[in-house]
């Protein structure tokens, strides 16, 4: 089995490589646009994969084709513009009266309308030069928008995110136990989900969680305790710009941008990444954010290669799996996964509470998907408008021309 990574010039990689060894991979190729990056990750990678006493074959390169060429699963972790272009969709919303974050609202549009073409002409070569059958797996942000444009495209395609992870190994820890036994039946669309049910060995333990652990569970998304306990779920933290927009806003504009932290952190990583003595992921890494992503990642590949059917939470076509949104919304819920993909678990459907949000932000995933493609000026506009966070015409238009125009300077 070969696997290609696009974009392995990321600090992420040494999260990948950490839990290579549990897959049946025979060749691995790295690929990145900025080779001096890719040889720095690369050269840990490779000393990585020696000292876990891997035998198959390596290859670091700028050239796409030969990346992508045969393989079985491409995974794509991009970031078109880098931490800059980051640092520009945190801010820019800023000085329009919006949250600026880089995955929701004016911020991931900006970061979907110059990601979804890049990740797009990648899938074309994923399509004419890798193994037939090939899957692409996205952990590029935004996952369900750039999933969704994926699939509209054609593409064998699956999103993955490591938030529903992240919760089920705190679950885990709070309980006592393996996170194999732990099920978290995670819905909603990606960045905007809810845990509905934890399942320990199949009984829903999410009552028992929030009578014993509700306070700190609510202390770490930054919301109250008593949403948890009205909503009978525990929401994801990127809820938090939803359920306390003024508050977070405020901060915002106070506080120093994300995008300067995780700058700093990359800076500290990649010279770390430098040291030939290094062959083991830094503690560092773990402040990065993206905790899990190599335990989701080699889980998903691994069920796929081998069949399974075991559960993982993904982003995928909607079908009929949540009442009241379009068959081909993209969401993100709990499904088996085997060589064929995944097949979605069951689910009630979505409280009213719930639903009307989720249908907001799908209408603007639907039109981002459009503008990312078409680039049509009116449908931007569209996008800006459905969003929950935005929906303001003095604002869309300022946002739109702020950030288009920024777009097209790039």
């Amino acid at each position: 089995m070969k696997l290609a990574v696009v974009g392995a010039g990321s600090t992420y990689t040494p999260e990948l490589v950490s839990g290579l060894s549990r897959l049946s991979v025979d060749a691995l190729s790295l690929h990145d646009v900025d080779a001096e990056r890719l040889e720095v990750v690369g050269g840990l990678a490779r000393r990585m994969l020696e000292r876990q006493g891997w035998t198959g074959s390596l290859e670091l390169g700028s050239d796409l084709d030969v990346a992508v060429e045969g393989a079985d699963f491409v995974l794509i972790q991009i970031r078109v513009g880098g931490q800059e272009a980051r640092l520009h969709d945190e801010t820019v919303p800023l000085r329009c009266g919006c949250i600026g974050q880089e995955t929701t609202g004016a911020g991931g549009f900006a970061k979907a309308m110059r990601t979804v073409p890049v990740v797009l002409a990648i899938a074309e070569r994923v399509r004419e030069r890798a193994a037939p059958g090939a899957w692409i797996v996205d952990f590029t942000n935004p996952v369900g928008i750039v999933t969704r444009a994926l699939l509209d495209a054609g593409h064998r395609a699956v999103g993955l995110c490591n938030v529903a992870i992240g919760f089920q190994r705190r679950f885990a820890g709070l309980l006592g136990v393996e996170p194999e036994r732990v099920l978290v039946d995670q819905v909603g669309l990606n960045h905007l989900t809810w845990v509905r049910a934890v399942r320990l060995d199949g009984r829903d333990v999410l009552a028992d969680l929030l009578a014993e652990h509700g306070d700190e569970l609510a202390a770490e998304i930054d919301l109250p305790r008593r949403l948890l306990d009205e909503l009978g779920a525990i929401p994801s933290y990127y809820l938090h710009y939803f359920y306390a927009h003024d508050e977070v806003l405020a901060e915002q504009r106070e506080g120093v941008p994300r995008a300067a932290t995780v700058a700093e952190i990359e800076r500290e990583l990649l010279q770390m990444y430098r040291d030939p003595s290094l062959a083991e992921k830094p503690a560092l890494l773990d402040r990065r954010g993206g905790a899990y992503y190599s335990e989701a990642a080699v889980g998903l590949v691994g069920s796929i290669a081998s069949g399974d059917g075991a559960p993982h939470v993904v982003d995928m076509r909607n079908r009929t799996t949540l009442a009241g949104l379009a068959p081909d919304d993209v969401v993100e819920v709990p499904a088996r996964v085997g060589a064929d993909g995944p097949e979605p678990l069951p689910q009630e459907p979505l409280a009213p509470e719930l639903l009307g949000l989720v249908q907001h932000v799908a209408a603007y995933e639907r039109l981002t998907v459009e503008a990312a493609t078409t680039r049509d000026p009116v449908v931007a506009r569209k996008a800006l408008l459905a969003h929950p966070l935005i929906g303001q015409v003095a604002m869309v238009d300022e946002l739109a021309e702020t950030l288009l125009e920024a777009e097209a300077r790039a």
